[in-house]
């Protein structure tokens, strides 16, 4: 996987995503939209970070269903309800502890609601197998 931020473009990293990213790939996985759910499908925190780290850690699990890692994933789409900076700075912090500094490419959406009332976050990923 090559990770490219052009010159002449703002740096993104800061902001949690990455302009381009390349990839060989033997096998496109497609990971549906997870959001702070527990096992029984019920948003378990009303706190926006902690339903951004429970979203993650429920990627982590669909990951590592299929033998895969966050390194494996080429990108992101995150929805958030309400958006503004604070949540913005919440989610980018939460994607650099995650990827660092070569986080994949993402397109952030502010939404006003998602597919449940108590739902303030969601994110979906398309990883590769290589």
């Amino acid at each position: 996987m090559r990770v490219t931020n052009p010159e002449g473009l703002h740096d993104p990293v800061p902001f949690g995503y990455s302009h381009v990213v390349s990839a060989r790939a033997t096998e496109v996985v497609f990971i549906a939209g997870q959001y702070a759910s527990g096992p029984d499908g019920h948003v378990v925190s009303d706190d926006f970070a902690e339903q951004v780290a429970r979203s993650l850690d429920n990627l982590r699990i669909a990951l590592a269903a299929e033998g895969l890692g966050f390194g494996d994933v080429v990108r992101i789409g995150s929805h958030v309800v309400d958006h503004d900076e604070t949540k913005l700075a919440i989610w980018a912090k939460a994607v650099n502890e995650v990827w660092g500094d070569k986080p994949p490419a993402q397109t952030l959406v502010g939404v006003a609601a998602l597919a449940l009332p108590d739902m303030k976050f969601e994110v979906d990923a398309i990883a590769v197998r290589s």
